[in-house]
């Protein structure tokens, strides 16, 4: 239990973290993410897992543009989190991340043929129906959430699909990432914009803090994978978009209107019907 609650809290509070890192931009704390996960990754892996894991992950060309794919989706995620986070829209990051188990049971249904029961069928017209009521009452798309749920959506299709490791996955996708951004933070550098050489030491230290945070709950949600009960991990994993929506209302006072309350409550019924689904078939598998 206690790697599980680590690894939701320190996922939900990463809105103050971005937000202490202003007046980085998001490329700059993306780069920054990236380098200092890659190092930490090295040091993982190394003791967690072999050497010879990373070479037998990449061993074909097939696997190399699978994880340029995962790579992709997962920059996309972060890129548009810490810029959403950081622009005043924490509300719409927690509601990406609420409809995200919803639209990992659809894209099963489209690219792994899963069926769904009634219960599944009636949460997922919810959803829908609560994101469609956004759009209607609100008059525009709620895009950063839509892309943060279909992004992570399709990046964790791919690594079920293909039986990636996540300490390896996460290693290599850093590892692509690094080059550019590398490069990028020399260019800030040379033109005298990048924060982390201007900034106080503690600004400094944030910025590496952000690469911690990346790898640190992985390792604890996977430790937690492993010795607790799926439906349990289920349940938990709304803690962390939960935190979420409470920082941005309470903390960064956003707009939490009676339009965004209909959205979320149709929302979070849905989440009850299927975590309650979810929890009784595991409890039938088992007996």
């Amino acid at each position: 239990m206690f790697y599980a609650l680590g690894a939701f809290l320190m996922w939900g509070v990463l809105p103050l973290l971005f937000r202490a890192l202003q007046p980085a931009t998001p490329p700059e704390i993306l780069s920054h993410r990236v380098v200092w996960s890659l190092l930490m990754m090295i040091a993982i892996v190394l003791v967690m897992r072999s050497p010879r894991a990373v070479t037998r992950a990449l061993s074909s060309r097939r696997q190399l543009g699978i994880y340029i794919v995962t790579t992709a989706l997962i920059t996309t995620n972060w890129l548009i989190f810490i810029w959403a986070v950081n622009s005043g829209h924490i509300v719409q990051t927690s509601l990406g991340y609420y409809i995200n188990p919803v639209v990992n049971v659809i894209l099963g249904v489209v690219f792994l043929r899963e069926r769904l029961n009634r219960n599944q069928w009636i949460s997922i017209s919810l959803a829908i129906l609560g994101v469609t009521s956004l759009v209607v009452n609100l008059g525009t798309l709620p895009w950063v959430s839509l892309t943060l749920a279909v992004t992570f959506g399709f990046y964790a299709l791919i690594r079920k699909k293909e039986g990636i490791d996540p300490l390896i996955g996460l290693l290599i996708e850093t590892a692509l990432l690094t080059p550019f951004a590398l490069s990028y933070l020399l260019w800030i550098g040379v033109a005298g914009t990048g924060l982390f050489t201007l900034a106080a030491p503690g600004m400094a230290a944030l910025l590496l803090v952000a690469g911690v945070v990346t790898a640190i709950p992985l390792i604890f949600f996977n430790f937690a994978a492993q010795r607790l009960k799926l439906s349990t991990i289920g349940l938990m994993q709304y803690l962390s978009p939960t935190m979420q929506l409470g920082i941005g209302v309470l903390v960064f006072e956003e707009a939490f209107t009676g339009v965004h309350a209909l959205a979320f409550g149709l929302i979070w019924t849905a989440l009850a019907i299927y975590s309650a689904d979810a929890y009784l078939v595991h409890r039938t598998a088992r007996t």
